[in-house]
């Protein structure tokens, strides 16, 4: 995909940089063991996302049959990186659409994504841990794991290839453009940012739900798992989803 300006949030620790390129959105990774740092997606809003990365917003057809609207996951375009929240209250309790809470916050913010996905959450949302899966080789927060070690955590969150993803966060545009990316580095094309994530969905006047205890939490509990099992190399399994890395959307700390 071609890119204009990219804003990039880059951690280290708990320091944050913010650089700017003008070049095709390649990422830092540890991938391979190599030392480095991944970059963020930053902004208030997906319009910004869509405009800097040069992709073109998905917006619902103008075409309807029996007053709904007349699109699909199927007939999605792997350029487009956004839905709205009209869209994704339409297809959710369609079998192959699966969401994910990627929330995560600064040290500094004192906000727990574990807690706040218990308190409200979208209805039948899985909860994807940053902080759990990521490469267990380096001291560093939430690096990008293995193609192994992704595989296995996304398969015990009940994901497979055939599955469209949406991805939202607690603060409308953060974390979930991260998670985003990963998918798209494992080869992943079905996968969607929610644009204005929970606050828009709760602000349209769309049901949360809320639990102590969750099928999700022990899904996320068994995504970790299966990220420790790979780097501890216990064998993992079922595999149901297959990934394919994308050597495109990765630059090592050695290749800036």
């Amino acid at each position: 995909m071609a890119a204009s300006l990219i804003s990039k949030h880059l951690f280290a620790g708990q320091r944050l940089l913010s650089s700017s390129i003008a070049v095709k959105p390649r990422f830092l990774s540890s991938f391979s063991n190599k030392r480095a740092v991944h970059s963020w997606f930053g902004g208030s809003s997906l319009d910004r996302l869509a405009s800097r990365t040069g992709l073109v917003r998905a917006v619902l057809s103008d075409k309807t049959v029996g007053g709904r609207f007349a699109f699909s996951t199927v007939s999605m375009s792997t350029n487009d990186p956004v839905v709205s929240v009209e869209w994704l209250h339409s297809k959710l309790k369609e079998p192959g659409v699966k969401v994910l809470d990627a929330s995560w916050y600064m040290p500094n913010e004192k906000r727990n994504p574990i807690q706040e996905y218990q308190v409200a959450h979208i209805p039948g949302a899985l909860l994807f841990d940053l902080d759990g899966i990521a490469d267990r080789t380096i001291n560093l927060p939430h690096m990008l794991p293995s193609e192994e070690a992704f595989g296995a955590a996304v398969s015990a969150l009940g994901i497979e290839n055939k599955d469209g993803v949406v991805v939202y966060d607690g603060k409308g545009l953060f974390s979930a453009a991260r998670v985003w990316w990963m998918f798209r580095v494992f080869g992943h094309d079905r996968v969607w940012v929610l644009d204005g994530g929970l606050p828009k969905w709760r602000a349209s006047g769309y049901d949360v739900e809320s639990s102590a205890s969750s099928d999700a939490i022990l899904k996320a509990s068994a995504a970790t798992e299966a990220i420790e099992k790979v780097y501890q190399g216990q064998s993992v399994g079922p595999i149901k989803f297959q990934t394919k890395f994308q050597p495109d959307l990765v630059w090592t700390l050695d290749q800036v």
